[in-house]
């Protein structure tokens, strides 16, 4: 039987795939998307910060230097996704991350194993290989929907997009657990907080648009 917590973290899934379509079809909710996700994964990481640094000024040069990343990456991409061709590629790479968490979730509900790292309990070395499993089939499988072309020398890049997202998954595990906390808030039902489900993304795009352009 699915549990409840599973049920809603299913449910938030579908949600947030469905945000993404959107998005990607109308540049209104592309805007008002990076405007709310922005400042809640500001208010989150202030949060987060407020309760691992003792001194404020330590608070307020990560935060300040954060404030200043997340405004570039959401103007930045905005301002691409205005392009067609590069809206494709932002998009095709922005569900390959979304498919590197599932892949790592599914692999490591379902095989468990040795810990990949202290850092976050729940990581598993399974769960980092289904993650670059599930990031390379739905990167192979958009690039042929959209190219109607497959060249299978470029697996490097959802490699690489895989790898990307796992590091910023764990630098954000890092972050809570020096804060002490499960979550970095309780925003999505099943999933806690924003930067719980995106924090990956914050450094697997911008890597993976690098990639992209360099290998394809």
């Amino acid at each position: 039987m699915i549990n409840t917590n599973l049920k809603k973290r299913i449910f938030t899934s579908i949600l947030l795939l469905a945000i993404i379509f959107l998005i990607f079809s109308f540049n209104m909710i592309l805007t008002f998307s990076l405007i709310v996700f922005g400042v809640l994964s500001l208010l989150e990481f202030f949060n987060l910060t407020s309760k691992i640094f003792k001194k404020k000024i330590y608070s307020l040069f990560f935060n300040t230097f954060f404030v200043i990343y997340v405004s570039l990456y959401c103007f930045i991409f905005f301002l691409l996704a205005n392009f067609f061709e590069f809206k494709i590629m932002l998009f095709t790479i922005l569900l390959s991350c979304a498919s590197s968490d599932i892949g790592g979730f599914v692999f490591g509900k379902l095989f468990k194993g040795p810990k990949l790292t202290n850092i976050s309990p729940n990581k598993t070395y399974a769960g980092s290989l289904g993650s670059i499993i599930f990031t390379i089939l739905v990167f192979l499988g958009l690039t042929y929907y959209f190219t109607k072309d497959l060249d299978f020398t470029i697996i490097i890049i959802p490699i690489i997009i895989s790898i990307a997202c796992q590091i910023g998954d764990l630098f954000f595990s890092y972050l809570k657990r020096k804060a002490k906390l499960e979550d970095t808030g309780d925003i999505l039902p099943g999933h806690g907080g924003l930067l719980d489900r995106i924090d990956g993304i914050f450094l697997g795009i911008p890597i993976g648009f690098i990639a992209l352009i360099l290998f394809y």
